[in-house]
């Protein structure tokens, strides 16, 4: 426990107007407004806090950056602005949740039990990842899962993308404005995508398909990605492809799992809202990739922070 911590379990009542669960760009955003508006916020940040931009380098599209920011520090900038305006943060994760009441109650890990009259869930999304332990190693040194976000710094070079449904072909599409050539590994002989993003692949000559290929070992040389060992899933030959960068096109998975008995859920495990961001449940709002299955940027993460703190606010006005 650190020293915030600590000073919060001797001081701080376990009664507040809002709880954030989540620190990501949606969570921190949602502090810097309920905290700027009086509601005095809690932030159970996490014992990792800061979201995936915390495993991110360079940070190009986030406005107001001209020359980009590294990403730990723009969530460090962010958490200090919410705690600026009186935010309380805490680095602990939570164990569980009961909404069945109007005071929403929130158990950390530790066994404390906090209570609140709103609650704003922001605890982002993962990406699928293929279990390499070489993936861990160039994690954000070469491997990325937002074309997006992260396309336009292999311009004239070479990248892999790896999946098979319509993200990945969008994705795959994408880069190729940038790179000089596109790998597209996929474990099968088929893809799952609609027949015309195929048509968009197989059209395009910077597109190299890799058929019934599966990624075993991810190759670097001083801390960055340079190539890919692959094997093939029904001749089991195995080859090498020489690369700057990889991007994972396998689907993201939502932190959801403790809410899964207390909120509606899409089929996915996103959660669904009925109005901006209001949950199936009175007094629980969301915000950021938890909710957003579409777009999963930081600016739209941020935007979503900042629509569910007003709401929140609203709820709150109603309420007295």
């Amino acid at each position: 426990m650190n020293y915030r911590d600590f000073i919060f379990y001797l001081n701080e009542s376990m009664n507040y107007e809002l709880i954030i669960i989540g620190s990501g760009p949606a969570g921190l955003t949602a502090a810097i407004y309920s905290a700027r508006a009086g509601l005095n916020p809690l932030v159970v940040a996490g014992l990792e806090f800061g979201g995936q931009l915390m495993t991110t380098t360079l940070v190009e599209n986030y406005p107001g950056f001209i020359d980009g920011v590294q990403g730990p520090d723009l969530m460090q900038n962010m958490l200090k602005q919410a705690e600026k305006f009186g935010a309380k943060i805490i680095f602990q994760n939570v164990k569980n949740v009961d909404f069945a009441n109007a005071e929403k109650k929130v158990i950390l890990d530790n066994g404390k039990e906090l209570s609140a009259k709103a609650i704003i869930i922001a605890t982002g999304a993962k990406s699928r990842k293929l279990g390499l332990d070489s993936e861990q190693k160039y994690w954000g040194k070469g491997i990325s899962s937002c074309a997006t976000c992260d396309g336009a710094l292999y311009k004239d070079k070479v990248i892999a993308v790896v999946g098979g449904g319509d993200s990945a072909i969008e994705e795959t599409l994408f880069l190729s404005r940038f790179a000089s050539k596109v790998y597209l590994i996929h474990h099968r002989g088929a893809l799952r995508a609609s027949k015309i993003m195929q048509e968009r692949v197989f059209a395009n000559p910077k597109i190299t398909m890799l058929w019934d290929s599966e990624i075993i070992e991810i190759l670097g040389k001083n801390e960055i990605v340079i190539g890919l060992k692959i094997n093939n899933t029904k001749t089991e030959e195995q080859s090498f492809i020489n690369i700057s960068g990889l991007f994972l096109a396998i689907g993201h998975i939502p932190n959801t799992e403790i809410f899964r008995k207390v909120l509606e859920l899409d089929e996915q495990g996103y959660v669904i809202v009925n109005d901006n961001t209001k949950t199936s449940v009175q007094g629980v709002f969301v915000a950021g990739d938890v909710k957003d299955k579409n777009y999963k940027q930081a600016i739209t993460a941020a935007g979503m922070g900042c629509m569910a703190a007003l709401d929140v606010e609203k709820y709150l006005q109603e309420q007295t």
